[in-house]
């Protein structure tokens, strides 16, 4: 940068820096800087008054493609005198270290997220562990549906890290849920178009499906070779108060009984299931077959941040 009008010369290696910005060669350094001159004028006044300044991952916001940018820069405004120790110009050694800066900040952020989820997951094991402790008549029992809850959140866990803890599709979270009970006599179909649930939801629904299984299993359509399970969902546009519905269907099973108590499971499918969706469910005991029914909007299944 030379003289009283600040002349720019660079080399090759300084280009990329400029971006789109007209050509700088020739032209004043506070033209070509003119929208951060504020905050680096005064580092180039002290460099021609014989300071050196030398900083790191200095911030900047400039528009070198045609809209503001968030940037950071490590540089070094040196003097340059002549044989006379006279200051006639400046050396401006630069390195652009937006991207190394944008990682640290996403590095962080992705901690903060990983810290919160962790959380989140903690005290819905602390939940779940209390509640089946508390409703399981022996010890042997809340032991093995302790250990099967939580595998099935690990499943859950496992979709929702495929995809950065975004969102789930609804098929892989509700196979998910179902994988351990595959084996079982009754035979199991599963009906809808693709859908990605938000994280919460996600969680929720293995496990209300798990619960679901489960006592399909010890006492309706999975019990017996004749059984059938039938999972449909169906939806509308995307974000809109178009109905989503899911249902889960049993047939061929023994003749439904509704049960006395209420446990852990119960108010998951039912309050949990309502509570997370912002909708409604009914579990019908037909005698001919369980049906569970959760409604909601579209809107309210939007994947969330």
């Amino acid at each position: 940068v030379w003289g009283p009008d600040l002349i720019t010369i660079y080399n090759d290696a300084f280009r990329p820096i400029l971006g789109d910005k007209p050509p700088a060669l020739g032209r004043s350094f506070s033209e070509v800087w003119s929208e951060v001159w504020d905050e680096i004028g005064p580092m180039v006044a002290k460099a021609l008054a014989g300071e050196a300044t030398f900083i790191e991952d200095f911030p900047l916001t400039i528009d070198r493609y045609g809209h503001p940018e968030e940037t950071w820069f490590t540089f070094c405004y040196s003097p340059i005198r002549d044989e006379a120790g006279r200051v006639l110009g400046m050396m401006d050694t630069v390195m652009e270290t937006t991207g190394k800066m944008l990682a640290e900040r996403n590095g962080r952020l992705l901690n903060a997220e990983l810290a919160h989820r962790m959380k989140n997951t903690l005290a819905m094991i602390a939940a779940i562990a209390s509640q089946t402790f508390r409703s399981a008549e022996t010890l042997e029992e809340a032991q093995s549906i302790l250990s099967e809850r939580i595998a099935t959140l690990g499943e859950a866990h496992s979709i929702l890290t495929r995809s950065s803890w975004s969102s789930a599709p609804i098929r892989a979270v509700v196979e998910g849920a179902l994988a351990p009970h595959r084996s079982e006599i009754g035979t199991i179909r599963i009906e809808g178009p693709p859908l990605q649930l938000a994280a919460d939801q996600a969680m929720t629904l293995a496990l209300a499906v798990n619960e679901l299984a489960t006592n399909a299993v010890k006492y309706g359509a999975l019990s017996v070779e004749t059984g059938e399970v039938f999972i449909a969902w169906r939806v509308g546009r995307p974000q809109s108060d178009d109905a989503f519905r899911l249902e889960w269907t049993e047939s061929g099973g023994p003749a439904v009984v509704k049960p006395l108590r209420h446990g852990f499971g119960s108010r998951l499918v039912e309050r949990v299931m309502a509570q997370k969706f912002h909708g409604t469910v009914e579990l019908d005991y037909r005698p001919e077959g369980l049906r569970y029914r959760l409604a909601t909007t579209m809107a309210q299944i939007a994947p969330r941040g």
